[in-house]
């Protein structure tokens, strides 16, 4: 006999597997619908004619945006922060108090100083960045593909990993297909594209003191390659604690953005299939982008769900048929699951091909770009002490979603291998950005000093409420919110690139 549960439990079932049922068939009659739509004498009638047309703009604008992501991503970063903290190679906005949830950005670190900045070299020429030692950056093109530079052994990094070493120095950024005299003194770096996209970070020991680590970005200095002279003042507003949204658009607008950048690119932006791909949704260089009414409509219905199927591909733990689990048994996600020292990026180039076959990994690039932004050699050195490793997880060890009226631990084994520091943030499943959780920063980390266990691993709670006595290692979650978690070892030791040590899943507790 069925108990009271257990009818329950079956009765869920059916509902569940009923409303599945039902929307298979939604679908597959909307499929059906559109493959049977009736033809006249073997041509289209004006009613199936205008269903199609509708369709097919649909079908290309949806696909448009999700091969453009990394480029709505770079644009949703720069129109936001030039609304609300102005324009122009010279003004370079600085997370002074760290970024906080009110800066909403696709996986923020809270425990670095940030600064990001957006330069166009089409309207400007050559431009010069002066970084002072021990600053560390990528340089990106709006692909945010690192800038390879002159010499051939470095693509984007600036500081240790990078061409000066972590002394500093001058970095000339060159736009596409420059064929001018180029002086020495400068590292050279030649951009696909001629708009560019700056990414500062320095690193302070103590949270309570991070004056010098803001001092140090503020040295920076950008001006053009001929006129240093007559060069715009550099600007530093301070970022922290003002609502900004630079997360990517989800709607028709993010086509108009698009064209704006086409605008500026031309045939820099991509080849001439895909800039075909951007005319056959009506965005063409030099030519007017006006959708009527209707146009519009199918335009924003498109974005949005492109949007949402880019959500779907963003959660995966196996995505174009190659894990991107980061241990077999542990739920710990990475794409650069399997990568080596001689292999730092795994099956990957920088530019997202896979290196067996030379295609693009279309699906591996917008599982990417939908949660997070910019990369380089130097974030995924996989030389001990250098770079940073990075572990995402989404679900709690059954493989569940984690759910922010649940309660879980995370175990942390003694001695992480963490040169630098650790930490474990979270993040609004929505959309990538801080876990708005009403604590300072949604990020608890070993430079917080969390309390260790007798065992000298560390236990961490993350749940709408901290167990007793434990709200040194806590990290709040909301009820209603789902989230996932990014744990980041900085200067990653032997023992986590070779995986002898590994972290425990997020465990639900009661």
């Amino acid at each position: 006999m069925k108990t009271g549960t257990s009818l329950l439990l079956t009765a869920f079932s059916a509902l569940a597997m009923s409303g599945l049922a039902t929307q298979a068939v939604a679908q597959n009659s909307r499929f059906d619908e559109l493959a049977n739509l009736p033809f006249a004498e073997n041509r289209p009638t004006p009613e199936s004619a205008q269903t199609l047309r509708d369709e097919l703009l649909f079908q290309r604008a949806t696909q448009t945006y999700l091969w453009a992501l990394p480029l709505i991503n770079t644009l949703g970063m720069k129109n936001g922060s030039e609304k609300v903290f102005g324009a122009g190679y010279n003004v370079l906005p600085i997370w002074k108090q760290r970024l906080d949830a009110k800066t909403l950005v696709t996986t923020p670190n809270s425990d670095v100083i940030y600064a990001m900045s957006y330069v166009d070299l089409g309207k400007d020429g050559p431009l010069v960045f002066e970084a002072p030692p021990n600053l560390q950056g990528i340089l990106l093109d709006f692909w945010q593909r690192p800038i390879p530079v002159d010499g051939g052994k470095f693509f984007g990094d600036v500081g240790l990993p990078g061409p000066d070493g972590g002394k500093g120095g001058k970095f000339l950024l060159l736009p596409p297909g420059y064929q001018g005299e180029v002086p020495k003194g400068y590292f050279v770096y030649r951009s696909a594209t001629n708009n560019v996209f700056v990414f500062l970070r320095s690193f302070y020991q103590d949270p309570k003191i991070l004056t010098p680590a803001v001092a140090l970005v503020e040295q920076s200095k950008i001006y053009p390659l001929n006129g240093k002279a007559t060069a715009k003042p550099m600007q530093f507003p301070n970022a922290s604690g003002i609502p900004a949204n630079m997360l990517p658009v989800s709607g028709s607008s993010a086509f108009d953005q698009l064209k704006q950048l086409v605008d500026s690119e031309g045939s820099h932006l991509a080849e001439a299939d895909s800039l075909g791909m951007l005319a056959a949704i009506g965005i063409v260089k030099g030519q007017p982008f006006a959708p009527d009414a209707h146009t519009r409509e199918i335009l924003e219905r498109a974005a949005k769900t492109a949007y949402k199927m880019s959500r779907v591909i963003g959660f995966q733990d196996r995505v174009s048929g190659r894990s991107f689990s980061v241990y077999p048994d542990r739920r710990w996600v990475n794409p650069m699951a399997d990568a080596t020292p001689v292999n730092p990026s795994g099956p990957f180039d920088l530019n997202w091909r896979r290196t067996a076959g030379g295609y693009l990994d279309l699906d591996s690039r917008i599982w990417f770009f939908t949660d997070y932004y910019s990369w380089s050699p130097g974030m995924i050195s996989q030389v001990p002490g250098k770079g940073a490793k990075y572990m995402v997880g989404f679900t709690d060890s059954e493989g569940t979603p984690l759910s922010g009226g649940s309660h879980y631990r995370l175990n942390l084994p003694a001695n992480i291998p963490a040169a630098n520091f650790w930490s474990v943030t979270l993040y609004e499943a929505e959309n990538a950005s801080g876990l708005a959780n009403g604590q300072l920063f949604p990020s608890l980390g070993s430079r917080d000093k969390p309390v260790q266990s007798a065992d000298g691993s560390t236990d961490l709670y993350l749940g709408p409420k901290a167990p007793e006595g434990k709200q040194g290692n806590w990290l709040a979650t909301v009820p209603g919110k789902g989230y996932f978690a990014i744990l980041r070892l900085y200067g990653p030791t032997e023992a986590a690139i070779d995986k002898s040590w590994k972290p425990g899943d997020i465990e639900k507790v009661q």
